[in-house]
């Protein structure tokens, strides 16, 4: 617990700048990559337009490659500042960040795997890495914290809706019949369910007064159903945020800092933490 963290200095500090945003080079990392991850998302899309790409192909590629040796040498930089690196490559962003950036170099060994290049868009996830800036941190510790608590009613909710979508859809295709698309229970589930979401592709409709009835409830219906579960989040939203005041109020409260271990990457400690909660090790300064 007291024995410092045995990596170099110069290590120390690249961790420190990648890893946190407490520190101005932290942010200004953090602020860099968000702004490169969006330019990247628009180069892929600009490469999906086909006239675009025809007048502008060299360039873009140019730029593509670019990009990708950015996010090579940062992944690398991420592997060689913490002191156990298979925590990072086998972690949700770890494998992110693999993913993202490995397509352009398969494409050069081989063959066919230029489909793979449409991975590149899951760079758009790792904005979420980003949102851990101080300014965003609470905020989203406090969204994390209303849907976490309201899972068990929200899934309960989306239950409740599956049996209303079998129940109306099954008493449809008994209804409408073969003649309005109505072909088969899952099928007509299916219409439920886009019409319960207020959706409405208009590939199958309802002919019958009695199915046109039918339907009138379910799209009504599918206003009430749309506000429940904003209801649900609100309202813990609520109670997250009078405890957030509360604890404030009596003194309790402390602040989560960005600061992430060097040696396991565990992020979300408090400002005076001196040791990682998760393997002990002693945390930066």
């Amino acid at each position: 617990m007291k024995e410092r963290n045995k990596l170099s200095p110069w290590k120390n500090k690249l961790h420190e700048i990648i890893y946190e945003a407490d520190t101005p080079m932290g942010k200004l990392f953090d602020i860099v990559l968000f702004i490169i991850i969006i330019f990247s998302i628009l180069l892929i899309m600009l490469e999906s337009v086909k006239k675009i790409d025809a007048d502008y192909h060299e360039i873009l590629f140019n730029l593509e490659w670019a990009v990708t040796i950015f996010f090579t040498v940062e992944y690398i930089a991420r592997i060689v500042c913490i002191k156990q690196p298979k925590r990072y490559i086998f972690s949700f962003y770890g494998i992110i960040d693999f993913l993202s950036t490995i397509p352009l170099y398969l494409s050069y060994i081989f063959a066919g795997s230029q489909v793979l290049l449409a991975v590149r868009a899951f760079r758009l996830l790792r904005v979420f890495r980003i949102l851990k800036l101080v300014q965003f941190l609470g905020e989203s510790h406090h969204l994390k914290s209303a849907l976490k608590a309201s899972r068990a009613k929200i899934t309960v909710f989306l239950f409740a809706v599956m049996i209303v979508s079998v129940i109306l859809g099954t008493l449809m295709y008994y209804v409408e019949g073969d003649e309005a698309g109505f072909t088969s229970i899952p099928t007509s589930i299916y219409w439920t369910i886009v019409t319960l979401t207020t959706v409405g592709y208009g590939d199958i409709a309802p002919i019958t007064p009695q199915g046109q009835f039918i339907a009138t409830l379910i799209m009504l219906l599918g206003y009430g159903i749309i506000a429940v579960p904003t209801g649900i989040v609100t309202s813990e939203l609520g109670k997250q945020s009078n405890d957030k005041s509360n604890k404030k109020n009596i003194g309790t409260y402390v602040h989560v800092n960005t600061q992430a271990c060097p040696n396991c990457s565990k992020e979300g400690h408090r400002d005076d933490a001196s040791h990682c909660y998760n393997c002990g090790s002693q945390l930066n300064e």
